[in-house]
């Protein structure tokens, strides 16, 4: 773990620890029976996962950016659903760290980095998808209120979080649209429904929800800082850190279906020897062990410069592009290698298959990442016409 400090190095040893203990030994029947992970949850919270990206005073311990990519990897290799129990948590402590008032950091990061009160971020919208500046949620002032009308969906964690990061538009009529769009911090009350639990594929456990705001009345110092029009803004800068930690639980998806694919390997045997000395096995083997380290590399390349303070979109986009596809071909490989046995649900793998489509579409689709990626690649690299 080069790089960490002595102490991030404890705490990404804690966490394995905590799944191999903790997670390994009850993940099957959690993610069988489709079940949220309360008893997981509140361990989480005893050891301070949820606290892991704010500082003092609000917080106890803050690790850096790398720390915190490998310890999202650890609680991956688990069980991916509990990284995402605090993806998006972890995206609005570091939202209103940046960005919020004096009274909004006193207010909610004590109660965030204990995780008594967890936190996720809604974007999404059923008819803009990716286009976030399409979206149709607005927050109208009225008097010392925003009113909020609109509707948000797969949003993770959303019937167990008590605070949400809204990305709305507080003026539609401007233009560029980008500069009419702000985030409100909002908390349940009149108006404000979870609507439904999508059902999913993979990903059990935490909920995905769909979220309708009619006549919802917040005041206005929900409103994220100052100043309207500065929502989207804030939001990309947030999303290096969630895209550099959905990366990271691709890195964690793909190395169980490796360490898993490496012990069948050596146990099962085929014409008389273990199929891992059969050359296609072997070959399976070896490029999933160089693809995941490539991955780790270019995750810890984006977390390093996102820690550094430098832009990292293009980095950030760059790791969760290449870690999730890769993770979704570990998984396939891992399945091919246990033959008919990596079709059964008695086998992990079957999960791993299943949970790794969500790093590719979530948090920006992997088609948008290649957009952002060329944008700035131009950018940086401009020729003077």
């Amino acid at each position: 773990m080069e790089g960490l400090t002595e102490e991030e190095q404890a705490i990404v040893e804690t966490v394995r620890d905590f799944v191999d203990r903790a997670v390994k030994p009850v993940v099957q029947e959690l993610d069988h029976t489709n079940t949220y992970p309360e008893a997981l949850i509140e361990q989480m919270k005893q050891l301070g996962i949820f606290g892991l990206a704010i500082p003092e005073p609000w917080g106890e311990v803050r690790v850096s950016a790398p720390c915190y990519a490998l310890v999202t990897e650890e609680l991956a290799r688990g069980w991916m659903s509990l990284a995402g129990a605090m993806g998006g948590h972890t995206v609005v402590a570091k939202l209103i760290l940046d960005h919020g008032t004096q009274e909004q950091k006193d207010t909610y990061l004590p109660r965030m980095a204990t995780g008594e009160l967890r936190a996720t971020m809604a974007l999404t919208e059923p008819g803009g998808g990716s286009d976030l500046q399409a979206m149709r949620t607005t927050a109208t002032r009225a008097g010392d209120e925003y009113v909020v009308n609109g509707g948000k969906t797969w949003i993770t964690n959303a019937r167990t979080s008590g605070l949400v990061a809204l990305l709305c538009k507080t003026d539609p009529a401007a233009v560029p649209a980008h500069s009419g769009i702000s985030i409100l911090l909002v908390e349940k009350g009149p108006g404000f429904t979870v609507s439904r639990d999508l059902p999913k594929l993979g990903y059990k456990g935490v909920e995905s929800c769909e979220l309708s705001f009619d006549d919802y009345r917040t005041p206005t110092s929900a409103l994220l800082g100052d100043h309207e029009g500065r929502g989207f803004s804030q939001m990309m800068r947030g999303l290096e850190i969630g895209r550099i930690q959905v990366a990271s639980r691709a890195l964690g998806v793909g190395r169980a279906a490796l360490e898993d694919a490496l012990r069948y390997a050596q146990e099962r045997e085929s014409f008389g020897k273990p199929i891992w000395k059969h050359q296609s096995i072997g070959n399976y083997l070896a490029d999933m062990a160089t693809k995941l380290i490539a991955a780790r590399q270019l995750v810890l390349y984006a977390a390093r410069r996102f820690e550094a303070g430098e832009r990292a979109d293009m980095e950030a986009g760059m790791a969760k592009l290449f870690a999730s596809e890769t993770a979704m071909q570990i998984a396939l490989d891992a399945i091919r290698i246990h033959g008919g046995y990596g079709y059964s649900t008695e086998f992990d793998v079957e999960r791993y298959f299943r949970d790794a489509p969500l790093m590719i579409v979530g948090e920006g689709t992997n088609e948008i990442q290649r957009n952002v990626i060329a944008r700035q690649l131009v950018s940086r690299n401009s020729v003077a016409p």
